[in-house]
């Protein structure tokens, strides 16, 4: 299909779960001898997807890798249109404790695609779980794209430091194997841009309230039960943001409460000096609502792939 219109196509292929190849011209086809050399630079997959007509700017398109060994699991979550990875290890003292803990996880950032180690699949009912409950794409990886060494080598690359310690990764080899696979998949899928995966967070869940899918839906966080709609929902209420970055944020922050007193009050103070001064408040938004979506329009700078209207955007 023609490039100015293969996001069209594209949006039609993913929503089917179908990977997309983006293939070109190699070299000019005026000096080319016969047919013209052309090559996969880029393929597009649920969980990589940068082009703003495939997003909703209202929430984050995560691609997810698990590893799980015996009890313990480690579990990495990134968003490649802003840049930013997160991950955890969950440790249980039973398999189906552990289970749980991965759909909890799950449920919390509902992610776009999922990659899992061949090992996951003998967790009953988790595959199902993911197709069924989250409507995530699965992506089975083999064995080598697990590689604790690899995995090492390419996470201290990736985000720095001399050693796992310095991004408290020590003695946490699921995590660390988790992120690898990720970083493999998306260096082999994209080609180029990896140097905006830069925004690294290892987080416990004991930072966050643990709600399941089922307590997510009956308190009607960011969708209602019975229309699976925004209108009338919690976020619904509360989101007054001004830009495509700030309803990320608010809904991140409805989908994992803070757990953390000294966290939540500061939280609060922040509120409160906003309630309290209008003027600054009204001067704050108006301000904000000029601004467009920076975190996705740098993504797309950095993969080439901003179009001339972005770029404007971005200037102004």
């Amino acid at each position: 299909v023609p490039f100015h219109s293969y996001e069209t196509y594209a949006a039609r292929l993913l929503a089917k779960g179908y990977k997309v190849a983006i293939c070109e011209q190699m070299e000019d086809p005026a000096l080319a001898k016969g047919l013209v050399k052309r090559g996969v630079i880029r393929v597009i997959t649920p969980g990589t997807v940068v082009e703003s007509s495939m997003l909703d700017e209202t929430k984050n398109n995560y691609l997810c890798s698990i590893f799980v060994d015996r009890l313990r699991a480690g579990l990495c979550f990134a968003d490649v249109s802003t840049g930013e990875l997160r991950a955890t290890l969950l440790e249980e003292d039973s398999q189906q404790r552990l289970e749980q803990r991965i759909k909890d996880e799950m449920s919390r950032f509902s992610p776009r695609e999922t990659l899992i180690h061949p090992d996951v699949t003998s967790l009953q009912g988790l595959p199902e779980f993911f197709r069924e409950r989250l409507s995530t794409s699965l992506e089975c990886l083999n064995e080598a794209d697990y590689s604790l060494e690899d995995g090492v080598q390419l996470t201290l690359r990736q985000f720095g430091g001399n050693s796992l310690s310095d991004l408290e990764l020590e003695g946490k080899p699921e995590a660390v194997r988790a992120i690898g696979a990720l970083l493999k998949y998306v260096e082999r899928t994209q080609r180029t841009g990896m140097e905006r995966l830069d925004k690294f967070e290892l987080y416990t869940t004991a930072q966050f309230m643990r709600l399941d899918l089922n307590a997510r839906r009956n308190l009607e966080l960011v969708e209602t039960m019975r229309t699976k709609e925004k209108r009338g929902s919690l976020l619904w209420t509360l989101d007054r943001t001004k830009t495509a970055m700030g309803k990320r944020l608010i809904r991140s922050w409805l989908e994992r409460p803070l757990l953390s007193p000294a966290q939540i009050v500061r939280r609060q103070n922040a509120v409160q000096e906003l309630v309290e001064d209008a003027m600054m408040r009204d001067a704050v938004s108006e301000q904000l609502s000029g601004i467009y979506d920076l975190e996705r329009l740098m993504t797309r700078v950095v993969y080439g792939s901003a179009n001339g209207r972005e770029l404007r955007s971005l200037g102004t």
